[in-house]
């Protein structure tokens, strides 16, 4: 039996399209559709007991979020970053992410929404919960650009993170890939919400900017799950963690 869910049957009044697009979205993060498989607008239809017109408008917002790609004449594919998508992806990420910790640091924002998903990345390494610590992680760094004040920041960010994350999870997923990976993560993350508390907008943007930069010298190895990947990138963080303490960052 399909465990997918029924979208006609959710909330009143939203439209049908939007809740086709957030099931396809949730079989995208669930990985029942993987990295570059094709969306067959026909199958989707029957799963959801909806016009195939419905599915398709479903697709198009998918593709405007960045969840879906399409060439001409050729179906929707799940998107599938290469190695240089993700450096231009983080190249992006460093300059929106940095700049909203500027924007921070500078107005003394409410930073009650990036603890709590720490304190969740916490508990999901805690309990070996791969969905929830990629999720957690989502959601802080959803918190970092929303709490900057700037909703055409925020909707940039938004454009970058969610594919992203979905992306990530299902690599995550794929290898099997345990929290070790996250381990000397969770201190910069840490480091983060201390930096933006001290009020210093520069040194602020600065750190978030190498953080991201840090993230992605060693990410797209990582989610690969190659030999050696996750203590090659640990190793690194430690080296990275001591020079920091130094004030060498």
């Amino acid at each position: 039996m399909s465990t997918a869910p029924n979208p006609i049957q959710s909330g009143p009044g939203a439209l049908l399209k939007e809740h086709l697009a957030s099931a396809l979205k949730q079989a995208i993060m669930e990985g029942r559709l993987t990295p570059g498989e094709r969306v067959i607008e026909g199958k989707w239809a029957k799963e959801f007991g909806a016009a195939q017109a419905s599915v398709r408008e479903a697709i198009n917002l998918l593709i405007a979020e960045g969840f879906l790609v399409k060439d001409a004449g050729r179906s929707a594919r799940v998107v599938n970053y290469r190695e240089q998508d993700i450096v231009h992806i983080y190249e992006v990420r460093a300059a929106v992410e940095g700049l909203a910790a500027q924007l921070i640091a500078a107005k003394g924002s409410d930073l009650s929404p990036l603890e709590a998903a720490f304190n969740r990345m916490a508990k999901a390494m805690e309990g070996h919960d791969m969905r929830a610590l990629v999720r957690s992680d989502l959601d802080f760094h959803i918190a970092l650009i929303e709490a900057a004040g700037n909703p055409l920041l925020a909707d940039v960010g938004r454009k970058l993170l969610f594919p992203l994350f979905a992306f990530i999870q299902m690599r995550v997923l794929a290898s099997g890939q345990g929290p070790e990976a996250w381990a000397d993560d969770m201190q910069y993350h840490r480091w983060t919400l201390q930096i933006m508390r001290e009020g210093n907008p520069s040194l602020a943007g600065q750190f978030v900017q190498q953080c991201i930069g840090r993230f992605a010298a060693s990410a797209y190895e990582v989610w690969e799950n190659k030999e050696g990947s996750v203590e090659a990138h640990n190793q690194d963080q430690r080296v990275r963690r001591r020079r920091y303490k130094s004030g060498d960052v």
